[in-house]
């Protein structure tokens, strides 16, 4: 996989996480490991380095979806084939990678979501019910931030129809469904942070303001009519 799969961490102040998800990637599978340090005010970046991922440090907080395609864009230029996504909290287990980037590997997709519905605490479960509701996305699992990319979706996602997403969810896969990708689901395991909280689903006010903004975002972003017909699939 050398020289062919990126995996890209965005991390906020996860210096007690960040070293345990970078060893896991090391030993789970070949790859240059990337560390999107979205400005953090503690040791993050310094203990990325130590551990031989590459650091791209922000000056400016760009949030998730910002430092993410930070990420992306690195790996545009880069060129690599493939470019995975996961959190740095340990939520997201590497050794689930492999199964991730199959379908790629052998063009059943071209985009890839690590899904475990069971994870969802009752607000998550509500948004994803909401968002497939107004959407008509087939994905069950609408918030895992755990993907994969082909080069051809990393491209379409340094577009404009990407650059102003407060959320990387929806409506990232709004875009890439209109876009005409292909979008395949696989079941994962996945952990409880090891510590801190989710910044989206910590309290009833932050659901209602990350459904508030999805929706505004998906309403003027895309055309709710050529969506209508999903192009996803389960599996």
């Amino acid at each position: 996989m050398d020289n062919k799969l990126a995996v890209l961490i965005p991390a906020l102040n996860e210096e007690k996480n960040i070293r345990e998800v970078i060893q896991g990637v090391k030993k789970a599978i070949t790859a240059e490991v990337v560390v999107i340090d979205d400005a953090s005010s503690d040791s993050t970046a310094t203990v990325a380095r130590q551990e031989g991922a590459k650091v791209l440090p922000l000056l400016l907080r760009q949030g998730a979806w910002g430092a993410t395609r930070t990420g992306i864009r690195y790996a545009k230029r880069r060129l690599y084939e493939i470019a995975v996504t996961m959190d740095a909290d340990g939520q997201h287990l590497p050794d689930c990678i492999a199964a991730l980037i199959a379908p790629i590997l052998s063009n059943q997709a071209d985009v890839v979501i690590g899904s475990c519905t069971e994870r969802g605490s009752t607000p998550r479960k509500l948004s994803w019910l909401f968002f497939r509701k107004i959407t008509g996305l087939n994905v069950r699992d609408l918030t895992s931030g755990f993907r994969a990319y082909n080069a051809a979706a990393v491209a379409m996602l340094m577009t404009a129809d990407t650059a102003l997403l407060d959320y990387q969810d929806v409506g990232v896969l709004l875009a890439l469904n209109k876009a005409g990708f292909r979008i395949l689901e696989v079941p994962v395991r996945m952990c409880p942070r090891s510590t801190g909280h989710s910044r989206v689903f910590s309290s009833w006010w932050d659901v209602f303001r990350y459904l508030l903004i999805t929706l505004i975002l998906c309403l003027s972003k895309v055309d709710m009519q050529a969506v209508s017909r999903p192009r996803t699939v389960t599996g």
